[in-house]
């Protein structure tokens, strides 16, 4: 894949200045919101081959990504992210306007600032600077996967960018992934894995009649009561050496039942398990009906919908390109990050079957709220940490993670 000269056009190629740029591009899920063709633009100035395949699905909304890529050598490092980003909500509750991308006291504000085109503008502020001081001939492979479905329901996204790669011969050594993973600080914690994710809609059938008359009736409620005790009376494991134990949550309870004299005919529940690597989808669902049937006995009567899964457990065994990426972030904040599966689903859930992912990006606290923003210092740390990344990663002196 041949490369270009560097483009030098003005284009304000600071981590905030490209953070902004990407912010004041409204690409709510599903669209794409004119970020991907302004991250396109800086890439291929930048000496990548870029290409933004669309992708569709019936019931689905089209989806634009992003492939870029620069050198053709191994070994080859991809930085992945999106560039999508969920709705703003009331803009008139915003302190600034959520695709403004004003800073504030050294605070840039703006929807995406931290989930993640902030992060996706460290990465690329990291890639210009290192490109500038090794040059194009550096070596190895640097590439970006960038989707704009990772907030939606991620099926014309990042899944198949990766097997679109793959069809084309595309094979990867090490994926980093911008997302924010920080609790509190930069520099806290790396993600190595995630927990699955498993939603269950629990339904008790009765009999619906007069609360009068209950002999003529059968009510549901007690019995997805029951159900629902039985499924969390026991831990469904004891966590494992990298993962907390799994949980299940009640996210709904109805009846749908308006009038206060009138026993309803049917209960429903709906439930979410967030598992760890004990499990796989099916087999945890055939412990949730096995639990079932023992509290239902012969005299509940249930049905289960477990809905269709695309978020397994997994885990990314800490090696050498962890410690690299650890020992970057120590250099540049301090302190040593823990390594963690905590948190919900990310698109690293399908970027582990091309190749080794791990985790690091911003802090999150703000993420997906109103006035999401992120100090300006922490996306030039962050930066600095990729920077040092690459340079380590394609090192003459660096051991083959």
């Amino acid at each position: 894949m041949p490369t270009a000269p560097l483009d030098r056009s003005p284009v304000d190629r600071s981590p905030l200045g490209l953070a902004r740029s990407l912010i004041r591009c409204p690409s709510v899920t599903p669209e794409e919101g004119g970020a991907l063709a302004w991250l396109a633009g800086v890439l291929e100035g930048a000496g990548f081959t870029v290409e933004r395949p669309r992708f569709s699905e019936p019931g689905t909304p089209d989806i634009e990504n992003l492939y870029a890529r620069i050198g053709t050598a191994a070994p080859y490092l991809l930085l992945a992210g999106h560039t999508d980003v969920v709705p703003a909500g009331d803009a008139s509750r915003w302190r600034h306007g959520p695709f403004a991308g004003t800073v504030e006291n050294g605070i840039l504000y703006g929807r995406g600032a931290v989930d993640m085109k902030g992060g996706i503008a460290c990465m690329l502020a990291a890639a210009l600077d290192y490109l500038d001081a090794a040059g194009p001939d550096f070596p190895g492979s640097i590439g970006f996967l960038i989707t704009g479905d990772e907030e939606g329901p991620a099926i014309n996204g990042t899944v198949k960018l990766l097997e679109w790669a793959r069809a084309r011969g595309e094979r990867f050594d090490h994926c980093l992934l911008g997302e924010p993973t920080n609790p509190d600080s930069l520099g806290d914690m790396i993600k190595i894995g995630r927990r699955g994710s498993l939603t269950g809609r629990l339904t008790v059938l009765g009999r619906q009649g007069h609360v009068a008359y209950p002999d003529l009736a059968e009510n549901p409620i007690p019995g997805l009561l029951r159900l629902a005790s039985a499924l969390l009376a026991e831990p469904l494991d004891a966590g494992t050496r990298h993962f907390d134990a799994s949980n299940l949550e009640f996210t709904t309870l109805d009846v749908g039942n308006t009038a206060t004299n009138v026993i309803p005919a049917e209960a429903r529940a709906t439930f979410n398990v967030r598992f760890n690597e004990t499990w796989t989808a099916q087999t945890l669902g055939a412990e949730i009906r096995a639990r079932l049937d023992r509290a239902a006995g012969r005299s509940v009567r249930y049905t289960l919908d477990l809905l269709p899964s695309n978020s397994p457990a997994f885990l990314t065994e800490p090696d050498a390109f962890t410690e690299l990426v650890a020992g970057a972030i120590a250099t540049e904040t301090g302190r040593r990050p823990v390594l963690s599966t905590t948190g919900g689903t990310s698109d690293a859930r399908f970027i582990k079957d091309a190749c080794p992912v791990i985790e690091f990006g911003l802090v999150g606290q703000t993420m997906h709220q109103t006035d999401e923003c992120v100090p300006v210092a922490d996306l030039n740390r962050l930066t600095a940490i990729y920077t040092r990344v690459l340079a380590a990663y394609f090192g003459a002196d660096r051991r083959a993670p």
